[in-house]
């Protein structure tokens, strides 16, 4: 397919980056909200809705990879499509499925107990535990600009952490307040070491294989529907869920929040293939500073200081940063980098959960 279509004469490269940016910025204020807006007693349950959105995902993913087998085979065959989801390596697929799910999960506590524009700025992390995993795991080199990119990000995510003056509240209530953001940052950090660890194990298992990304999509969802409803829905909630129900919580603004997370991968998936890599980190850093600029409007719980303004600042620009091209070091790094879109393996990882 040409890059060069169009939708109501907009390029796909800035349709889906629009979209990206859309998306991002909506996910993280869409899921405080759904969280936030009603008590703890009715609040539903974050498995379900990490069961639900795999299912949409697992849809969108079969829809896709028959699409793709219909352009590149001209007809649409299910025992083919079947062989290739069921394929010898698929089990390998367990792995990441299981820790994608455990990071969904974590995702939805995080964003329970801290305000919308702390999670966005502290949930880019996951750029540095990814970049660590695959120096560490695939004996990758960065180059020094990417290292700079990293330390400045932890730098900026340090200054976000600064508590804000907030001389009204009670020793009790600073006591709940500095609890809750203590789980929530611990949940934000166990999260993106998480994602960094399965996406490069991700990364282990595509190299050297021949299955579309669709496909490897299909394999990831089926595997993390089984780990979503036995570890999360049975496990987790399986009393609750007996007692209450399914969808006991569910409104409009709970649905819009699995959607948009289901969908996620799936935007990811058109940057890659119509835009680059720097594209998308300056739609990475837009969708911050939306969901920031939302947080102050929708939500009186998002405090802002000094260092709240400058950690954001930098975690903006590494992120930026990060995404820069820069010289190949290696064969290995040369060759690990597609062509066409300037994405590593590694980078592409995101297909199935970026959010």
């Amino acid at each position: 397919m040409s890059t060069k279509q169009s939708l109501f004469g907009l390029p796909y490269k800035y349709v889906s980056l629009i979209t990206l940016v859309v998306q991002n910025s909506t996910l993280v204020i869409v899921m405080h909200r759904s969280r936030v807006m009603v008590p703890k007693d009715q609040q539903y349950f974050a498995s379900t809705a990490v069961f639900l959105a795999e299912l949409i995902k697992l849809f969108i993913s079969l829809y896709m990879a028959g699409r793709t087998q219909i352009t590149e085979k001209g007809s649409l065959s299910i025992y083919d499509l079947y062989q290739d989801i069921f394929s010898s390596d698929a089990w390998k697929l367990m792995i990441p499925a299981a820790l994608y799910t455990i990071q969904n999960n974590l995702q939805y506590v995080a964003v329970s107990l801290l305000d919308a524009a702390t999670f966005s700025v502290t949930y880019q992390l996951k750029i540095l535990s990814t970049a660590l995993f695959s120096v560490i795991l695939l004996k990758r080199s960065l180059s020094g600009l990417k290292w700079f990119s990293l330390v400045l990000l932890t730098f900026g995510v340090a200054l976000v952490q600064f508590p804000s003056d907030k001389s009204t509240n009670s020793a009790a209530e600073d006591d709940d307040e500095g609890m809750e953001r203590f789980v929530g940052l611990g949940a934000v950090a166990v999260a993106c070491i998480i994602s960094g660890l399965a996406g490069v194990y991700f990364e282990k298992v595509l190299k050297g294989t021949h299955a579309t990304v669709w496909t490897r999509n299909v394999q990831l969802s089926l595997f993390s529907l089984f780990t979503a409803l036995i570890m999360g829905v049975w496990w987790k909630d399986g009393a609750n869920v007996a007692e209450k129900g399914f969808f006991f919580g569910y409104n409009m603004v709970v649905w819009s929040a699995i959607s948009c997370q289901a969908i996620g991968g799936i935007i990811v998936a058109l940057v890659v293939k119509y835009a680059d890599n720097i594209l998308k980190g300056f739609a990475t850093s837009i969708s911050i500073i939306l969901s920031f600029l939302a947080s102050l409007w929708i939500f009186t719980d998002t405090s802002i200081s000094i260092t709240f303004l400058a950690g954001s600042a930098l975690v903006l620009a590494s992120t930026y940063m990060y995404s820069l091209p820069d010289a190949p070091i290696n064969k290995d790094t040369e060759n690990d980098r597609d062509g066409r879109t300037g994405y590593t393996k590694v980078e592409q990882i995101d297909l199935h959960v970026e959010k």
